[in-house]
């Protein structure tokens, strides 16, 4: 079911705006199946925004994944809600006529920016996105004393109420509502946002397994247990070339240790990381080429041994735009 609703927006200021902002914005929130390269989008909405952060309209809509629609206890979508939905191409056009021309924004937009580029990609079209801005990386910019990378603490930072978390409208709208003081601040303080270029697939296979609505035999229930499938790494193929070294590139083989409390599934950054060609540490010693983590100042044996190594460390908003270009091995 589609949905497109203008809202009225804010009256602008009389302040001066930086001409080299951005014209226009795309909220967006995608709810998936999962976080690997084989998991789809279940629903979509965005929050179209004018050059100031005021709202123009939002749009949402579910999309039927043709798989199992995953950790259902999470974000509420059964096989029964999404078997009537539309698929991701007969929705596509609508999509992109919502993101033309606007810098996609997003709390982890690697994350949400990844599975859309996917989803084009099988429907065999490209997404009107050439750059996007990552929420929790402008929350870095502006030092904002957020206890956490959560959607939720920028929310209340800002005294957004969320009525429906995992629920993509409501997250879009929520992210929406806390993006305009952010951008707002941001203008008032001369900050460079922090924009990335968008890089859409040109090619895609799907996974051989392709479960179908409704079918979740290969995912665990329950609150504690991992709703992934399991599966086993493959051994980093390149040598290690030491530390990272700050202000420069990652370089396939370096070893990174992930420690402490992430915005997003862990698993995730760990995916990412194995895709650009890095080795996943699970545990620091003097080999380890970076630690990755929100809480440097935390009491954990990673964080521990890191200092008494003189591990480099970096957040997981620094790291998320590091492994986007990692450089090739060696040889």
């Amino acid at each position: 079911m589609l949905e497109d609703q203008p809202t009225a927006p804010t009256a602008a200021t009389a302040a001066p705006w930086p001409t080299a902002y951005p014209k226009g914005y795309a909220v967006v929130d995608v709810e998936t199946t999962g976080l690997a390269r084989d998991d789809r989008i279940i629903s979509a909405a965005v929050y179209r925004l004018d050059y100031r952060g005021d709202v123009e309209d939002h749009w949402y809509t579910l999309v039927n994944p043709e798989r199992d629609p995953g950790p259902v206890w999470i974000h509420g979508l059964t096989g029964d809600v999404l078997v009537d939905a539309p698929l991701f191409p007969d929705i596509a056009a609508e999509f992109s006529e919502r993101l033309d021309g606007r810098v996609l924004v997003a709390h982890n937009a690697m994350f949400d920016w990844s599975m859309i580029a996917r989803e084009y990609a099988r429907a065999q079209r490209t997404a009107p996105v050439q750059q996007r801005l990552c929420t929790i990386a402008l929350s870095k910019e502006l030092r904002l004393p957020l206890p956490n990378h959560k959607l939720e603490s920028l929310a209340a930072h800002f005294g957004v109420v969320q009525q429906r978390a995992h629920h993509a409208l409501d997250d879009a709208r929520v992210l929406a509502e806390a993006f305009r003081p952010s951008l707002h601040a941001a203008a008032q303080g001369g900050v460079r946002l922090p924009l990335l270029e968008c890089l859409p697939l040109t090619e895609w296979s799907d996974s051989p397994a392709t479960p179908r609505v409704g079918h979740q035999a290969s995912y665990r229930g329950g609150g504690g247990g991992s709703w992934r499938p399991s599966r086993k790494r493959p051994a980093c193929p390149y040598p290690n070339p030491g530390r990272y070294e700050p202000g420069k590139l990652l370089k396939q083989g370096m070893r990174v240790a992930f420690s402490g409390d992430t915005s997003v599934d862990r698993e995730l950054l760990e995916d990412r990381a194995v895709e650009a060609g890095l080795h996943i540490a699970t545990s620091v010693s003097r080999l380890t080429s970076l630690l990755v983590t929100n809480d440097p100042d935390s009491a954990t044996s990673k964080t521990v041994k890191a200092k008494s190594f003189g591990t480099p460390v970096v957040d997981e908003a620094a790291f998320t735009q590091l492994v986007r270009d990692v450089s090739p091995a060696d040889g």
